[in-house]
């Protein structure tokens, strides 16, 4: 029998669960599913700039667990962009965050934050120079 799967810590719910194409051309075809925990891991990898170790830690769960998570959440991505599907974010084994100053949401509990210069997005350390 297998193991249970361990719930997964998620900061923050995802503020829309529903994206498709716009194109008045395109066919309609089946959504693809994402679970929670998997936005959880491209918010935190790609968006926040943390690496999968650190991914881990903030979820509460193995870095090989945030890998295998974050493979199918970006070839989730993919087949929705590549073949104009819709995405659906919505189940998964989770749990909401207690809200607690290591997890705030917006930022990386790991000291690192979106700095937007010149149109570009790019990581930063935080420190005095770049407040």
């Amino acid at each position: 029998m297998p193991r249970p799967s361990k719930e997964r810590n998620v900061c923050c719910m995802p503020k829309a669960c529903r994206f498709g194409p716009l194109s008045e051309e395109a066919q309609p075809r089946p959504p693809v599913r994402m679970t929670v925990d998997e936005y959880e891991t491209i918010r935190l990898i790609d968006l926040e700039g943390c690496t999968q170790e650190e991914c881990a830690r903030q979820m509460r769960i193995a870095r090989s667990t945030v890998q295998m998570i974050y493979n199918e959440a970006r070839r989730k991505s993919a087949d929705c962009l590549v073949n104009g599907k819709p995405l659906i974010i919505e189940g998964g084994n989770y749990r909401l965050c207690d809200g607690t100053a290591r997890c705030r949401t917006g930022e990386c509990p790991f000291g690192r934050r979106r700095t937007i210069h010149a149109g570009q997005l790019t990581q930063g350390k935080e420190s005095e120079e770049n407040e």
